[in-house]
């Protein structure tokens, strides 16, 4: 069964200056008014929403069966060591935060760089709030884990899509070389103790 949650959007300061470059910086020269103002506008726009569903998951050293699909990642395999099922989901902070950006890469690029960092730091607290969730619901679980981290392949991101409907229950799509649109998309893999 597949689930759906919504939630309130927001952003983490530390983690936009991660995405920035500028972490552990001190702001000068009016880059907090820019933030200021950049998590102004990014704030309505956000409409964070994500879909995960339950599957039982085996594993044979580097082979996986993950319940929806079945592909080898020693990386993958090494986070799921002791838990017996996994929660896979999709989450999305929304489209108009690309609308956002898009239009700030031509009136101001400069905030439009800030509004691309605010954007993928509010991806990061809505997938935090995700996994949150499962735990609370599911029990104890584990870092998650995305496609194309470590040697889990980019690949796999079709059978996430098939698997969780994910483009008619979040509007998201999935380019031929696995892009999502929006761009402020994840899907991740939780494993459940």
């Amino acid at each position: 069964m597949i689930k759906i949650i919504t939630g309130k959007g927001r952003v983490d300061r530390r983690e936009t200056m991660r995405y920035l470059g500028c972490y552990g910086v001190k702001c000068e020269d009016g880059l907090d008014a820019v933030l200021d103002e950049c998590e102004k506008l990014i704030l309505p726009a956000l409409r964070p929403a994500a879909c995960y569903a339950l599957f039982d998951v085996k594993r044979t050293g580097d082979a996986l069966d993950l319940g929806f699909a079945k592909t080898r990642s020693k990386a993958l395999s090494k986070n799921l060591e002791g838990c017996g099922k996994i929660a896979l989901f999709a989450a999305t902070v929304g489209a108009e935060t690309d609308r956002l950006i898009i239009k700030y890469e031509k009136l101001s690029p400069a905030r439009a760089l800030v509004l691309q960092a605010l954007g993928a730091a509010a991806a990061e607290c809505w997938c935090d709030d995700v996994n949150a969730q499962i735990t609370a619901e599911h029990g104890e679980t584990k870092p998650r884990f995305s496609c194309g981290y470590g040697d889990l392949p980019l690949e796999l991101q079709r059978e996430i899509f098939a698997a969780l409907n994910v483009s008619k229950n979040l509007g998201v799509t999935l380019s031929e070389n696995f892009f999502m649109t929006p761009t402020k998309s994840v899907t991740a893999i939780v494993g459940i103790k």
